[in-house]
């Protein structure tokens, strides 16, 4: 099968899916489950296989081509697993909203744009799936209407500016090579000042970086996660946003290639090392501002900014194994964020749309499977050995140490520390603690909600103990792009600067959690109490009220909110709102009376004439 094959499927399955849920409900969701999973089992096929073919030449002139090798596989198989699992959450999310129909297009028209961009080798093509992906992202994310539609705008209108950036960089990479493939490219930027390669840098970056969520350009991800729903935040947060990642690492490694990268400008004024520092603070700054929210995607989604900075980070470094961190961490990041908007989006299902992390507690008695997942989740997400997250982050760490970066590995650190510090309060807060009263009958997840959860919780674990499947890819990819190789085994990296073995890390966990057990099991029984059957300070706790993370960290964030408010955003708003000022005071020109123009056009010869006396004068 070969590549235009495999997008037409795509497309047309997003097509055909929006007719066939005006016949019927349930064929049209059997069917979008079906292409969603034929998207992943056919990306899965061509596994080690490299091709290269002109689909069109009919655009003016330019040759529409798609190409497949290892970097673009490990994307579109990552695109398309995550796309079908958000699939199947979806089909008891979704069942009781309106417009139905329209979502599922949405969502399959996302996931084949997303395709069609790792896909692509030429920019023309690259920017028209872009900008698919672009308009239907704006649309699922006012699915709900109401505040979704201002969610939606600011979206729209930050992917637009970044649009018309690339544009610029793409027609000014044509007007100077008379080729946009990127083969073709790359052999050409070679030989560029690296004055044109650093502008070309630049406006790629602000393009790639606005779909990247990075520091300052991520201001419209907390409220697009916010007003999106959770079956689409988990494709927005896990897959959609590291489409960024994808465009990045193309304009670094494949275009302008890494050795040409690494020698732009020396020492802290290197390109590489501001994209680092850019790295840090899209790191330090979200991860303390998720601490602060309520609202549990709201967290999630600050969280997500906070992941992105560690992916940048290592990509941008440049070095083997922090490269392979940074692209391990996309990988992970996938799993395990899409992970955890599908527990929140559980909790809300059940709880008829109820986020905020104060109203909640006690669930792990009614949704085990569901608790099971968040807490894994988090697990990845912090790091925690055997999980992926752990791997990813031990790399670039590694790398950040070894090679005398002292502060970007203490503010990689720092913002670990406060991941767990934000995870906690998400986990406890949803899970644990008291019951409230009015959750007393809620049911578990449903089977297509708890399905997803449960295989991707395996796989956190899984690519934890056995890191070497995904980097042995990674690796290969690396090796395409002229890097050094890394000695990779199943169990994870050897070198001479340290070795990571999971084998060695599972089995020590295994015998301290079996003696853990043991005492356990030798100690004295536990005595099951009632829930409200509890004392703090002698006196009885209220009902409802035994939840003892709600605002335990109230004296750190009276400390660090002054410091944490999304000046970024302030700064865009007050922008736009000028910006809408301007044009009302220029649109009050327009006042419809013939007499007004009149004098306009007076006006505006006397200031030519007076232009041209002074113009002779001097």
């Amino acid at each position: 099968m070969n590549l235009i094959i495999l997008l037409a499927i795509a497309f047309g399955g997003a097509l055909i899916t929006y007719f066939l849920g005006k016949i019927s409900q349930k064929i049209r969701d059997i069917f979008a489950v079906f292409i969603s999973l034929a998207l992943a089992v056919i990306a899965a096929c061509f596994y080690n296989v490299s091709s290269r073919e002109i689909y069109y030449t009919g655009f003016l002139d330019f040759p529409f081509v798609l190409r497949v090798n290892t970097f673009s596989w490990f994307f579109a198989v990552t695109i398309a697993v995550i796309g079908l699992f958000s699939i199947i959450f979806s089909l008891n999310y979704i069942r009781k909203r309106g417009n139905t129909d329209f979502y599922y297009s949405m969502m399959l028209l996302v996931i084949a744009s997303m395709i069609g961009i790792v896909l692509s080798g030429d920019l023309v093509s690259f920017y028209i799936f872009w900008e698919i992906m672009s308009w239907s992202t704006f649309l699922l994310i006012s699915y709900n209407r109401g505040p979704a539609i201002s969610a939606g705008m600011k979206y729209i209108i930050m992917s637009v500016t970044g649009s018309v950036v690339m544009l610029v960089g793409i027609v000014s990479l044509y007007l100077h090579y008379d080729t946009l493939v990127y083969t073709e490219l790359s052999g050409l930027l070679n030989n560029a000042s690296s004055g044109y390669i650093l502008f070309i840098i630049i406006l790629f970056f602000i393009a790639f970086g606005v779909k990247n969520a990075i520091w300052p350009l991520h201001v419209w991800l907390p409220p697009a996660h916010s007003e999106a729903p959770s079956p689409f935040s988990s494709v927005l947060s896990g897959i959609l946003i590291k489409i960024g990642t994808y465009g990045i690492i193309l304009l670094i490694f494949v275009i302008i290639q890494i050795n040409v990268f690494l020698n732009l400008g020396e020492g802290i004024l290197s390109v590489r090392y501001i994209i680092s520092i850019i790295g840090v603070i899209t790191i330090l700054i979200p991860t303390f501002i998720a601490l602060l929210q309520d609202d549990a995607k709201r967290l999630l989604a600050w969280s997500t900014i906070a992941q992105a900075g560690y992916i940048i980070l290592g990509i941008a470094y440049g070095t083997s194994e922090s490269v392979a961190g940074g692209m391990f961490h996309f990988f992970n990041h996938a799993i395990f964020k899409s992970l955890l908007f599908m527990v929140v989006g559980a909790v809300e299902y059940r709880t008829n749309g109820v986020r905020d992390l104060n109203s909640l507690g006690g669930l792990i008695k009614k949704m085990p499977v569901t608790f099971i997942g968040g807490l894994i989740g988090i697990c990845g997400l912090i790091g925690v050995p055997l999980t992926n997250g752990f791997v990813s982050k031990w790399l670039i760490y590694k790398t950040l140490i070894l090679n005398n970066s002292p502060f970007l590995a203490f503010a990689a650190l720092l913002g670990t520390w406060g991941t767990i510090l934000y995870s906690y309060k998400l986990i406890h807060n949803m899970f644990l603690g008291q019951l409230p009263e009015k959750y007393e009958k809620i049911k578990k997840a449903p089977f297509s909600m708890q399905l997803p959860i449960v295989i991707l919780s395996l796989a956190i674990i899984f690519f934890g103990i056995i890191p070497g499947l995904p980097l042995h890819v990674i690796n290969s990819i690396e090796s395409g792009f002229g890097m050094e190789p890394l000695t990779i085994n199943i169990w994870g990296i050897a070198s001479d600067t340290g070795t990571i073995n999971m084998l060695n890390i599972f089995t020590a966990v295994l015998v301290i959690g079996i003696m853990v057990w043991l005492i356990f099991k030798v100690s004295k029984k536990s005595t099951v109490i009632g829930q409200y059957d509890n004392y703090a300070a002698g006196t009885t706790v209220p009902k409802d009220k035994y939840n003892y993370s709600v605002n335990f960290y109230d004296p750190l964030c009276r400390m660090i909110s002054p410091y944490l408010k999304d000046f970024i955003d302030d700064f865009y708003m007050s922008l736009a709102r000028s910006i809408k000022n301007t044009g009302n005071g220029i649109r009050r020109i327009y006042t419809g009376d013939v007499g007004h123009y009149v004098i306009y056009i007076i006006l505006f010869l006397a200031l030519l004439i007076f232009i041209q006396i002074n113009w002779e004068l001097w």
